[in-house]
């Protein structure tokens, strides 16, 4: 494991649990995170022109993704509930992909990182954009989600460089 870590959600049987926060100090937290989704260079196209059967495939998968970062905890099992205070999906063209990059940005000040609720956020609006562009493409990849930083807590501040696993 990185650093010498042991998984804080599992006890000393193997079961599973919920790591109890009371105790921890509250700090300012963000986590940003990435993901992509490839494409036909047609399907971009598509999607810029608004000319997809479902509707403005950016403008909802940006919503989708922010609803989805507010309900990590119903959908992840052993995440907190929070009460997030920022939570932003941005979307762009990656021409030379091509695709779509998202990044979304989870902020809070509490207990517990924010990094789960900006990896759903991402993961959510890439579902949404294939769900909403399928009708063009049905080989979209979605690719290369994972965190890029997150800062705040008792482990400090981490930054993804080219040789983080």
């Amino acid at each position: 494991m990185a650093g010498g870590n042991k998984l804080t959600h599992i006890g000393e049987s193997g079961e599973a649990h919920m790591v109890d926060v009371g105790g921890k100090t509250e700090t300012e937290r963000v986590a940003i995170a990435e993901g992509y989704v490839k494409m036909a260079p047609e399907t971009l196209a598509a999607i810029r022109a608004g000319d997809a059967s479902k509707g403005d495939v950016i403008g909802t998968a940006r919503l989708a993704g922010i609803m989805a970062a507010k309900k990590t905890s119903e959908l992840i099992p052993l995440c907190h509930p929070l009460m997030l205070t920022k939570v932003s999906v941005d979307i762009t063209e990656q021409p030379d992909l091509p695709g779509l990059r998202i990044e979304a940005l989870a902020k809070l000040s509490g207990k517990t990182g924010v990094e789960m609720e900006a990896l759903t956020a991402v993961s959510v609006a890439c579902l949404t954009i294939y769900d909403m562009a399928k009708a063009i493409d049905k080989a979209m990849e979605i690719t290369g989600v994972k965190l890029i930083s997150k800062s705040g807590g008792k482990s400090g501040d981490w930054q993804r460089t080219r040789d983080s696993k």
